[in-house]
């Protein structure tokens, strides 16, 4: 390694350069001399590898991120052995590029963002791009809940939710849905039997609500 970056580096073609960075022993010293060769850096898989790099010092790092495609950026902003302040530009310069993002795209990046992204994904206002963002492990109730509880929410996107067998089980996640004048009625009233008495009687008395509602959580409570 330290043969390389005294000399042979000046000889060696693109493959073997990204060899010796992915080596477990590559450190700074090494992104620092193929830094040093702007011959080297005509290469994007070179440019890609040194800002991805955990050793890569941060100015080096932060120079490439806006010439990077989405995907290696989205691998960028979710790898924890990255800073964080790394991480976060990822997640910016995916952010800026997304209204220019086909829907499928979207899709990718729903699946597999991490939290700041998903944060801005569940304003995304298509159906598929939701369903993604439900199937990424990183998602979490946090983010859910604010879409769910949200009176500008469309409602074939409340239903997705409440019909999704991981999100659609969780209590709070029901309530919120219950309690939502946006869900389709028929939708909140299958909720309704699920939830605790209390959270029933807030329901059947919320004039908010769709008549057929709040009259099947009466019957529940008993009093229709």
């Amino acid at each position: 390694m330290r043969a390389f970056i005294a000399g042979d580096l000046e000889e060696a073609d693109v493959p073997l350069v990204r060899r010796l960075l992915r080596h477990p022993y590559a450190d700074q010293e090494l992104v620092e001399a193929v830094m040093a060769r702007p011959r080297l850096l005509t290469s994007y898989k070179i440019r890609r590898d040194i800002a991805r790099h955990p050793k890569s010092p941060q100015v080096h790092a932060m120079r490439f991120l806006p010439g990077l495609y989405w995907r290696d950026l989205l691998e960028l902003s979710v790898d924890t052995r990255l800073l964080p302040v790394l991480r976060r530009s990822a997640e910016r310069q995916i952010l800026e590029r997304l209204p220019g993002l086909s829907l499928g795209e979207r899709m990718a990046i729903a699946r597999r963002a991490g939290h700041g992204l998903l944060m801005h994904l569940r304003h995304d206002g298509h159906q598929r791009v939701i369903a993604a963002m439900m199937e990424n492990p990183r998602m979490t109730q946090g983010v859910i809940m604010p879409l769910v509880a949200s009176d500008g929410a469309a409602p074939e996107i409340l239903r997705l939710v409440a019909a999704n067998r991981r999100w659609g089980r969780l209590y709070m996640v029901r309530l919120a849905l219950a309690r939502n004048p946006r869900t389709p009625p028929v939708v909140a009233c299958d909720l309704l039997s699920g939830l605790r008495k209390n959270d029933i009687r807030a329901v059947s008395g919320n004039q908010r609500l769709a008549p057929q509602v709040r009259r099947r959580a009466k019957l529940l409570l008993g009093e229709g």
